[in-house]
């Protein structure tokens, strides 16, 4: 677009390629998160000083606080999302669920005001009937949720929920949702601009998840057939409309095994895995938010809008999904990511990066494209096998196994698919694997203690480059 960008960066980020590319890039404070990303002073001022239009927040940190928009706004500079306002009345869970049922937006039973106390929050569950899912009312990516099977697990469930939101979201308000049994996870995004025009880019699947946390998406959804689409798209046009959003957002819905969804939140942001719907529409989300944030109308119409393709985003994460997903921390000594046609790679990090202790410990976004689903899964088992981390430990491996799983590829799954069971199986599949990992290495250096390397070397260069080969593995 011919914008001159200014990144800013923590002591912990200072060599990482976002710090590296934009045109001018400036340190914002020490690694910890309040005295630098979290620091609103610090970032309005420093956009200030180097008279900045526009401030875009990514995905994390403040992309959803109101208060930081409010402060931008009065600065009369422009915040690349939506108001302070639309914010505020779609952050509260509880306020956003009493808007959508005033606009006939279909949510999931259960309470729009807080809970006061474990009596009034008995006598609800009861006329729910369980299991019942309390959540906290300021809370997002899966922190502040306890599914409740009985009476006698509520108090102790209603308890930590308090606490565990009052630590993650500064509020202690909870709320009451009925349990939806196995359902999908599908979200449609949506751009409007200052204009009132309201456009939709379809959906996405986002029910690869692990503790309430989407691991792998893709657009479109296989469960969603044209006419679900219909409706679905256009509950998500009425509740922007019902918070007089613009910019880009995106309505998450909960869709039960006979397709009835329902409301589950808005994400007044852009979302991780926007790259699916940017690869089968063919439009440049980021674009258009710069764009109706300079004031201008949304550069195409609904009817324009097609699907062409099948798309599918896997999250590439430093942790070891085969113990509890615990994050790895450390130095990226080589990083080798994969190419080819329909490929795309969304990376913060390169050979001789660090993963700290401070942030998420997302490495990258892969995702591939393809004429349709089938091709698009095959696409992306080939680049996750060519992908290739060292340093740290990372979920590519475990990535791999859900792709190539039965169910998945047939599109027969929910929430619950990474469930113990699975996670169960697949502990049991690695740990053979490492076995005969373990009993190769045992036997290659084995040899080399025998000496027997030397003679394996002198037969013949294109042994030995098996050997090494070997070895390398």
């Amino acid at each position: 677009m011919g914008i001159r960008s200014a990144s800013i960066y923590s002591d912990a980020d200072k060599i990482l390629p976002h710090a590296k590319l934009a045109d001018e890039s400036y340190h914002i404070g020490a690694s910890v998160s309040s005295e630098s990303y979290l620091n609103q002073n610090k970032i309005i001022d420093l956009a200030k000083k180097i008279g900045a239009d526009a401030i875009h927040p990514g995905y994390g940190f403040f992309s959803e606080n109101s208060d930081f928009i409010k402060a931008v706004e009065k600065q009369r500079i422009k915040f690349i999302g939506p108001s302070s306002k639309s914010v505020l009345l779609m952050g509260s869970k509880t306020s956003a669920r009493k808007l959508m049922k005033q606009n006939k937006v279909p949510i999931v039973p259960g309470t729009t005001e807080p809970l006061h106390s474990v009596e009034e929050g008995l006598n609800i569950s009861k006329d729910l009937g369980y299991p019942v899912l309390l959540k906290a009312s300021a809370g997002g990516g899966g922190k502040g949720m306890r599914k409740i099977n009985s009476p006698k697990e509520f108090e102790a469930a209603f308890e930590s929920t308090q606490r565990e939101s009052k630590k993650a979201f500064a509020s202690e308000e909870v709320y009451l949702e009925k349990f939806i049994e196995k359902p999908r996870h599908i979200e449609v995004q949506i751009i409007a601009d200052k204009k009132g025009n309201y456009r939709h880019l379809f959906e996405r699947e986002c029910s690869i998840q692990r503790r309430h946390q989407k691991i792998i998406e893709e657009a479109p959804s296989v469960f969603v057939d044209e006419k679900i689409r219909k409706k679905i798209t256009q509950a998500a046009i009425n509740a922007a409309k019902a918070c007089e959003y613009f910019n880009a957002g995106t309505i998450e819905f909960l869709m039960d095994s006979k397709k009835h969804f329902y409301f589950l939140e808005m994400n007044t942001r852009l979302q991780v895995e926007h790259p699916v719907t940017e690869l089968i529409t063919g439009i440049d989300l980021v674009k258009e938010q710069i764009s109706i944030a300079a004031g201008n109308k949304i550069s195409f119409d609904q009817r324009e809008i097609r699907m062409n393709g099948h798309a599918i985003e896997c999250r590439i994460y430093a942790e070891d999904a085969f113990n509890n997903f615990l994050p790895s921390t450390g130095k990226i000594f080589h990083h080798h990511p994969p190419m080819g046609p329909g490929i795309r790679l969304d990376s913060g990090f390169e050979s001789g990066s660090e993963i700290s202790v401070y942030y998420d410990p997302l490495i990258s976004k892969l995702i591939c494209w393809a004429k349709d689903r089938d091709s698009v899964i095959q696409r992306m088992q080939r680049a996750l096998f060519e992908y290739r981390i060292a340093g740290v430990v990372t979920n590519i491996s475990f990535l791999k196994s859900v792709i190539s799983h039965s169910k998945f590829k047939k599109g027969k799954f929910d929430i619950n698919f990474l469930d113990e069971k699975f996670m169960n199986n697949l502990r049991k599949t690695e740990k053979d694997k490492n076995q005969d990992l373990l009993s190769d290495a045992a036997a290659i250096f084995s040899a080399l203690i025998r000496s027997e390397f030397s003679s394996a070397y002198q037969v013949n260069s294109n042994h030995h480059n098996t050997w090494q080969e070997q070895l390398y593995e």
